[in-house]
């Protein structure tokens, strides 16, 4: 379990677009409470793959965590571990009851996450807890109202930003890239 300095002297990369990434993956996943997202970033925070579930038991255990989102990201990308350096980052959201503030199981999933972001070959990226309240990444203080986790999500094109022109052979919009991920 990591404790809320621990995860804040740990150097975690801020998101450049919190609302986005949560919005974008709260209208992809439409997750319901006790569910887990776990989403991974490329270098310029678009969503790569993504993959939600709901933990076995309401154990709060590190390790149990770390072999689940290991499991999920095993299916839905391949690892980078030959790279010298991350150029990936995994992001996980938890759609939970109470209030934003850190729990001891949040410390479970962050322990779990930076731990399957090493085994995987991944940077670790934010941890985000999405509660009746609405959202709050963790560690950095930034957070919103909406999506919360009654909320109704949002159309998919409502919740990304359209970016400007696509850049030099290809890439899309990231409307686009969202619905290519989902099509995986």
């Amino acid at each position: 379990m990591l404790e809320p300095a621990e995860w804040a002297a740990a150097g975690i990369p801020l998101l450049r677009n919190p609302r986005e990434v949560v919005s974008g993956l709260h209208s992809r996943h439409e997750p319901l409470v006790g569910t887990v997202v776990v989403a991974v970033l490329d270098h310029e925070e678009r969503l790569a793959a993504s993959a939600s579930f709901v933990p076995r038991a309401a154990q709060v255990d590190g390790w149990d965590y770390r072999n689940a989102l290991l499991a999920h990201l095993r299916r839905v990308i391949p690892h980078d571990l030959r790279r010298r350096t991350p150029i990936r980052t995994a992001v996980l959201l938890f759609c939970r009851d109470g209030d934003e503030r850190w729990t001891p199981q949040d410390g479970a999933w962050m322990w779990g996450l930076r731990d399957a972001c090493t085994l995987h070959g991944l940077r670790c990226g934010a941890y985000v807890v999405l509660t009746g309240g609405g959202w709050q990444v963790l560690g950095e203080g930034r957070g919103g109202r909406r999506p919360h986790s009654a909320s109704p999500p949002a159309a998919l094109a409502e919740s990304v930003a359209e970016p400007g022109p696509a850049p030099p052979g290809g890439g899309g919009t990231a409307v686009e890239m969202l619905r290519r991920t989902a099509a995986r």
